[in-house]
């Protein structure tokens, strides 16, 4: 009797619970009450089914709707930040300075080559946080007051420059063979040298084959470009395998600035531990180095 009395009792919750599921669920159990024991269990696996998927087809929604959120957020963060970057240079120059724009294909460095400058000086006045980035449209601002006498390397910040071209020796001669075009890897420094040169003057060198760095020196005789031991602003600098730190290769640049004692610095590509960054080196004319200039 206590098993049968059970027995009922378990059907009968069994029932109950099955009918406040289906009402619950909005799911149709017309005739349950009187359904089999066998009905019931069946109807109550069915509910339980369904509720169980729409656990799981809620908690998927719920993910989806935070991973969406999560990626909106992130996007929004990484577009402050930069358009932070951007904006370091966007406010106003003031009355005295010479608001420069940048077009494609500037550099700062080209920038403050054009304006007697510094690289260094020009991010620091602007807040440039990273000198080989900048932007087209970008405002520049060169101070009016000038930077001339400044240095393009910290290490010999107190050195004045000669850093007027036309000073200088001629750099152009009209006879020359010129090349068509960069065709050196970059960023090796035979990219930048050419690449700097034709930013320069306006041509590039027409030597593309037996043209590592060391050869350059032979290859802009046999070219009819003029080779001297004596730097001039603008010049390609070629430095023989193993002299102030070249490689076995050799190394060549381009002559940014002329020091008071002699000394050059020289801009190039692959020098130091980043071989992407230009970097401004000082060098000496001694044995091993030449300068080249069409």
């Amino acid at each position: 009797m206590v098993s049968s009395d059970c027995s009922q009792i378990t059907y009968a919750l069994a029932a109950s619970v099955a009918v406040r599921l289906c009402a619950r669920e909005q799911i149709l159990c017309g005739g349950l009450q009187g359904s089999t024991k066998e009905d019931i269990l069946q109807t109550q696996r069915e509910v339980r089914k369904f509720s169980q998927h729409e656990k799981r087809l809620t908690i998927v929604v719920q993910t989806s709707i935070v991973a969406v959120l999560g990626l909106l957020f992130l996007g929004a963060t990484l577009g402050g930040n930069a358009k932070g970057v951007h904006a370091q240079t966007v406010g106003a120059c003031s009355a005295s300075d010479h608001n420069y724009t940048v077009v494609r294909g500037d550099t700062l460095s080209r920038i403050a080559y054009r304006y007697r400058a510094s690289w260094s000086q020009l991010a620091s006045y602007n807040r440039i946080a990273n000198p080989n980035l900048i932007y087209v449209n970008q405002r520049i601002c060169i101070p009016g007051t000038g930077l001339g006498g400044g240095s393009s390397d910290s290490s010999v910040s107190s050195t004045s420059y000669v850093t007027d071209v036309s000073a200088q020796a001629p750099l152009i001669s009209t006879s020359a063979a010129v090349g068509h075009g960069n065709p050196f890897a970059y960023p090796q420094c035979t990219w930048w040298a050419n690449e700097r040169y034709h930013q320069l003057h306006g041509v590039y060198v027409p030597w593309t084959t037996h043209a590592n760095a060391w050869q350059w020196k032979a290859r802009a005789y046999e070219f009819g470009w003029h080779v001297s031991s004596r730097p001039t602003v603008g010049s390609i600098i070629d430095l023989q395998p193993g002299v102030q730190g070249a490689s076995g290769l050799g190394h060549v640049g381009v002559v940014e600035r002329v020091l008071r004692n002699g000394h050059v610095i020289a801009s190039s590509m692959n020098w130091g531990s980043n071989p992407y960054a230009v970097s401004y080196t000082e060098f000496a004319p001694r044995a091993g180095v030449t300068f080249i200039r069409r």
